[in-house]
């Protein structure tokens, strides 16, 4: 079984910063990508940002320039430093991960969410 724990989301102002955080557990070999999307009420889920095991990174057009995806490879884990937030960013947001685990078997995993909400 794998697992993926978000932790860091919550209520901050505009223009506040907020840092999240996903560790990957389980029966993993080796981790691809992880990343981070999030969905806001009425809206698709979508990509904010992603990193692959060598360190390429990915962002969507909206998170350029005030997030950054980060990751500790050793520890499976993935972060997202979020600045300069904006109520439009207000959602709940997802950890993701493509994984092969100990069966020799990929695929992709998802967290369960944490919310983000910017707000006055």
């Amino acid at each position: 079984q794998v697992q993926l724990v978000e932790s860091g989301g919550g209520l901050v102002q505009p223009g506040e910063s907020l840092r999240l955080s996903c560790s990957a557990s389980g029966s993993i070999l080796s981790i691809y990508r992880m990343g981070w999307y999030r969905q806001a009420p009425g809206n698709e889920r979508e990509l904010v940002a992603d990193i692959t095991s060598g360190g390429r990174q990915n962002y969507a057009d909206s998170a350029k320039g005030r997030f950054t995806v980060s990751r500790d490879n050793a520890k499976n884990t993935v972060y997202l430093q979020m600045n300069s937030l904006k109520p439009e960013d207000t959602a709940i947001y997802y950890c993701n991960a493509f994984l092969t685990d100990v069966r020799d078997y990929s695929r992709e995993y998802w967290g369960q969410g944490t919310q983000v909400t910017v707000s006055s």
